[in-house]
């Protein structure tokens, strides 16, 4: 039951969003639909990244006291995608207000793509 409250108000939540993206833009909401969804994709990918990490990294081999680096096959194994530092949602908001958040957000998307074939030319790249 708990965990239908955390829904309905994670409902709430983005409805008060939708409502104060269409009532403070000129855009209509098929408008803005796509980056609000690239920005959600993201946030989620890097909520899942972070939830399996720690546990990757404690079961990774080690060898002459070094332990190996990460790779996307590892989180593949978690259902959890690996993300790039530039692709990490922690970055993406930290951007100071002078970069081009824009140029930053579509760089993550390439990054995502680069690494997996399967979302080549899925994820919103030209809508920031």
């Amino acid at each position: 039951m708990v965990q239908l409250e955390h829904i309905e108000a994670i409902e709430r939540r983005l409805w008060n969003a939708a409502d104060t993206l269409r009532a403070n833009s000129n855009y209509a909401s098929n408008e803005y639909f796509l980056p609000v969804m690239g920005l959600i994709f993201l946030r989620h990918a890097y909520s899942r990244f972070l939830a399996v990490k720690d546990d990757i990294e404690a079961g990774l081999p080690k060898r002459g006291g070094k332990t190996r680096a990460l790779t996307k096959e590892d989180f593949s194994q978690k259902s959890a995608i690996f993300l790039q530092p530039k692709a990490q949602f922690d970055y993406l908001v930290s951007l100071p207000d002078s970069e081009d958040r824009a140029k930053a957000i579509i760089e993550a998307m390439e990054s995502i793509e680069a690494d997996y074939e399967n979302l080549r030319g899925v994820l919103p790249k030209n809508e920031y």
